[in-house]
């Protein structure tokens, strides 16, 4: 039997993981056709069906989930020892994968990571936007970066920012037509903006806290948006009253240009964390990036 190539069992690896040609194809750049060509030549030499094919999907066969077994973690260990040789490179290198929102990517990761490309041009950086909770590991991204503390198993987390708060907030001129909530109930009675969740597709319920005491208020009015920015734009322009990242609204609640409501009902909640796989081992290229990224607090001055 001739000897079968690494890089064949590698992209049958990915169609085993996306249980799709597309996608995998995606992934390895190579189109679905070529892919699927790819993985018949692989069958026929092991003389094995390996995937199950049917006209919407594909899944590995009973051969196929024993090879996959069999390949991920000699993959893995390939992987890390490839990570391992690049340390002895004189110039960092390599690729790095980050999954984020757009909103921090604008305000926070942009501006700390330009400088990493300008002083490291043989650092790569891809960007994935995303609402949801991605996969991290399933999707074979190096880090994600997602509000609060909560992680999964086998995560760690690098706080990048300090902690947030929410804002309810309008445009004077909304508020001169229409008297402030004074407690939460209150927004039943107010045009508000709302946000239309990616995962799940329903109306987020605000959320408050007071005391020990949390409330959620389903809101209603005449527009939703799927982010904050847009939701933002609603608001100064004195359309409703808006549920969004303070410091998303800091720079026009400073001018004037929002006014806040309901601020004793927002408590300060866990900001933005850096997540990674706690088993991979990290890449020179990563380590620069968490390190550009993490948060550091300003000296406090003690009296």
């Amino acid at each position: 039997m001739a000897r079968t190539n690494l890089n064949d069992l590698a992209a049958f690896a990915v169609v085993a993981r996306e249980r799709s040609f597309t996608k995998a194809a995606a992934k390895l750049g190579v189109t679905p056709s070529a892919l699927s060509h790819l993985m018949r030549a692989l069958e026929e030499r092991l003389g094995l069906r390996l995937l199950s094919r049917t006209t919407r999907s594909v899944s590995p066969s009973a051969a196929g989930e024993r090879l996959l077994k069999t390949l991920e973690p000699r993959l893995e260990e390939i992987e890390s020892e490839i990570i391992s040789l690049t340390q002895m490179r004189e110039t960092p290198a390599g690729d790095v994968r980050l999954t984020t929102d757009g909103v921090v990517l604008g305000e926070r990761i942009w501006p700390r990571l330009r400088p990493v490309l300008d002083a490291y041009p043989d650092i790569k950086i891809e960007f994935a936007i995303d609402y949801g909770l991605t996969d991290i590991v399933a999707e074979r991204f190096d880090g994600g970066v997602r509000l609060g503390g909560v992680l999964d198993r086998d995560m760690i987390a690098a706080p990048i920012g300090p902690d947030e708060r929410m804002a309810v907030v309008a445009a004077p001129s909304y508020f001169a037509r229409r008297r402030p909530p004074e407690v939460p109930s209150d927004l039943t009675y107010h045009n508000c903006i709302g946000l239309r969740l990616q995962t799940g597709g329903g109306l987020y319920a605000w959320e408050f806290e007071k005391e020990g005491r949390a409330i959620r208020v389903r809101v209603d009015g005449q527009v939703a948006f799927n982010t904050s920015p847009p939701m933002l734009g609603a608001a100064l322009d004195g359309f409703g009253v808006a549920y969004l990242p303070r410091g998303l609204a800091e720079t026009h609640l400073a001018s004037g240009g929002l006014v806040e409501a309901l601020g004793d009902w927002l408590p300060p909640f866990s900001g933005y964390h850096l997540y990674y796989p706690s088993r991979r081992q990290m890449t020179p290229a990563f380590a620069i990036v968490l390190e550009a990224l993490r948060y550091r607090p300003p000296n406090v001055r003690t009296p």
